[in-house]
């Protein structure tokens, strides 16, 4: 536990990412579409009050997932699962920053061993610095045990 300790004193809460994205509507319908969505003002551009869905900010990758330098553990990262708190809609020709921070490291251990779940959190403002969105991803990763 005391490397987990370590790690949360050096990387919890450094921005290490800073990425700007441009919202486009013809992306957003696409996002839409795949995820099974019906109504018209998330697939339909010409909508009046055509938006992104909630999720749209899942989608937004930014340049690195972890900080240069993270240790793995021995392990392999695999996909945790992605969170999204929409704070406003996201509309076509916005530009949005996404700065990126490791937000929450924790443990499990069950049968297999340890598991270690990193969260990395993209908070996304529009260029006033107002909050948009919050993004996280959640990386999990099972700690080899060295023989």
């Amino acid at each position: 536990m005391d490397d987990i300790e370590a790690l949360k004193a050096e990387y919890l809460n450094h921005q290490f990412d800073e990425k700007t994205f441009e919202v486009d509507g013809e992306k957003i319908a696409a996002f839409a579409a795949a995820c099974g969505e019906t109504s018209r003002r998330f697939t339909h551009p010409a909508h009046p009050d055509f938006q992104a869905p909630p999720t749209f900010a899942s989608s937004l990758m930014a340049g690195r997932n972890l900080p240069e330098g993270f240790p793995l553990f021995g392990g392999i990262a695999l996909d945790g699962g992605k969170t999204v708190e929409p704070h406003r809609p996201i509309r076509p020709g916005t530009r949005l920053i996404g700065r990126s921070h490791v937000h929450e490291i924790y443990t499990k251990t069950g049968r297999s061993g340890r598991m270690i779940f990193i969260v990395s959190r993209m908070e996304l403002s529009d260029p006033e610095g107002d909050p948009v969105a919050t993004a996280d991803t959640r990386l999990v990763v099972r700690e080899k045990i060295s023989k």
